[in-house]
């Protein structure tokens, strides 16, 4: 892979975004979202006892983050596809993984961005009493690599179809799964309830926001990013062949 290339389409997604309200839109609701949970964490009696970011990094706060995922990744390839843009990209000296990279990058880069100004709640925490920051440190590692699969999902998903209502929807009934994956485990049989429970995001978003960065739960995370992209690009690959 060329990182020029893969620097021009992460550039060219990231400005597309805040040249329309999708960027705004997605920023302004998740830090309405996220600090409604932060600050009413403190505002109950004893929460100003408590130093802590842990009711910013329970169920809420990441369920939100998977429904933005999809809502903006579902333009990055599904709307090029839809308006015959994506064949240009394909006569351009850039391979369909440098494409799909670019973009992943460019909505990683989109939540990163609404994730970063929440720096303010470990700032007002530390104010308040001595928090520990192991679990606050890993709560962001754990969010940072839970984003980045379901945005690589997204992308996915936006890579399969051409319509960016279809790619929404897919992309988060994809997330939806891996994130509510660990609720159903009962239902199923104790021999796939290790592989199921496996395949959560809940059971390793656990381990790492306890502030115990284990490799496996890392590892888990990268791996799906990684699985996800190249799905994508194999899905561009075949539709050159299908209009060659």
């Amino acid at each position: 892979m060329n990182p020029k290339n893969i620097w021009v389409i992460f550039k060219k997604d990231f400005r597309s975004y805040f040249n329309s309200p999708i960027a705004y839109i997605v920023v302004v609701a998740y830090l309405l979202i996220s600090g409604f949970l932060f600050f009413n964490q403190l505002l109950i009696p004893g929460g100003m006892q408590e130093a802590s970011l842990r009711a910013f990094f329970s169920g809420l706060s990441r369920f939100f983050l998977i429904i933005f995922s999809p809502a903006i990744t579902m333009r990055l390839i599904a709307e090029e596809k839809g308006s015959g843009t994506i064949e240009l990209l394909s006569t351009l000296p850039v391979s369909d993984l440098e494409v799909v990279v670019g973009k992943f990058l460019a909505a990683m880069g989109l939540v990163l961005v609404a994730l970063g100004l929440t720096v303010t709640y470990p700032i007002t925490v530390s104010l308040i009493g001595s928090p520990d920051l192991g679990p606050i440190v890993g709560g962001y590692v754990g969010l940072v690599l839970m984003i980045g699969a379901s945005v690589a999902l997204g992308v996915m998903a936006s890579s399969w179809v051409n319509s960016q209502i279809a790619a929404f929807i897919l992309g988060f009934f994809l997330c939806l799964v891996f994130f509510l994956l660990h609720m159903v485990l009962p239902f199923f049989p104790d021999s796939m309830v290790g592989i199921l429970e496996y395949l959560s995001f809940d059971f390793h978003f656990q381990g790492v926001e306890r502030g115990v960065l284990d490799s496996r739960n890392i590892l888990y995370y990268l791996s799906l990013i990684v699985f996800c992209l190249i799905v994508a690009s194999e899905s561009l690959q075949r539709r050159k062949w299908a209009t060659a």
